[in-house]
């Protein structure tokens, strides 16, 4: 039972709420403990917030899951936990979320009831259409980079907000032809999938993930030249790690194009020991670039 109730919050999920550690990194304050608590705290209401819209998504859409070759697995959708039960979790999860907003900033309050309902008004219909699907959680992305600064009440380089949202915008476009593949593959179960899926094709899905990735570098690389990135960090090194991201995005269309792996980015980013490899590389040395521990 307890299993199935971290399927239903979407543990592994979590993973996507790491970049509210994004401004607390660039701005200079990781070793900071008072800003990386609030931090941290942040990080456990927008997970919770999180596990809130994964479940009400799941019980709205209880029946498609269960007609779908992977979502059938759903506890929901399995009946391993129930409706009633799911209601509960709602809102055991909702109470600290609310308990704890009044700790935070007004900005940072505001900006998680922006979060649900950007989410929750996906759920409910943006889901159903072609490319606000997709924008839609571009969106999702940046709020949590920028709940990240409002929490510790630090400036986010517009430079970082750009990249993630077009990173972001990447991994929707390849996962949407992920599933199209997976539509393909599977002609029986067709209707079991998406409905906007029937608006994309696997060549537009490639081609917005072309666009998105080359914009993701173009805007990274600015991001680490820019007049006030060199002024913050006193040298233009963090260019350097330029190359973790250009392998990264290689590696994960790699994933998705030829090993067709790419339905689920959150176990690709957990799993897949190359992109564990980049990722960590990445963060370290960007850490000792960025606070000049060479």
């Amino acid at each position: 039972m307890i299993r199935n109730y971290l399927t239903l919050f979407r543990i592994p999920q979590w993973i996507k709420n790491s970049f509210v550690f994004v401004p607390l990194l660039f701005s200079l304050n990781l070793f900071n403990t008072d800003l990386l608590f609030i931090t941290l705290a942040a990080l456990a209401v927008f997970c919770l917030t999180s596990s809130i819209i994964y479940i009400i998504n799941d019980i709205s859409d209880i029946e498609a899951d269960k007609a779908h070759p992977v979502k059938k697995l759903r506890p929901l959708a399995a009946g391993t936990i129930s409706v009633k039960q799911a209601y509960i979790s709602l809102f055991l999860l909702s109470l600290p979320v609310l308990i704890s907003l009044p700790f935070f900033t007004l900005k940072f309050s505001i900006l998680i009831l922006s979060f649900f309902l950007l989410n929750l008004f996906y759920s409910i219909s943006f889901k159903h259409i072609v490319l606000l699907d997709i924008f839609t959680i571009a969106a999702g992305f940046m709020l949590r980079v920028i709940g990240g600064a409002y929490a510790i009440e630090v400036e986010i380089s517009s430079w970082l907000i750009f990249t993630t949202m077009f990173l972001s915008l990447f991994l929707a476009a390849m996962k949407r032809y992920s599933e199209l593949r997976l539509t393909l593959d599977n002609a029986n179960n067709s209707a079991t999938t998406r409905k906007v899926l029937k608006d994309y094709s696997t060549r537009l899905a490639r081609q917005i993930s072309t666009v998105a990735a080359s914009t993701v570098i173009i805007c990274y690389a600015l991001y680490t030249v820019s007049e006030r990135t060199v002024k913050i960090f006193g040298n233009e090194n963090l260019i350097y790690t330029t190359p973790f991201v250009v392998f990264g995005i290689f590696r994960y269309m790699y994933l998705v194009y030829i090993t067709e792996e790419g339905e689920n980015t959150t176990q690709i980013m957990i799993k897949d020991i190359p992109m564990i490899l980049t990722l960590s590389l990445y963060i370290l040395t960007a850490v000792l670039i960025i606070y000049d521990l060479l």
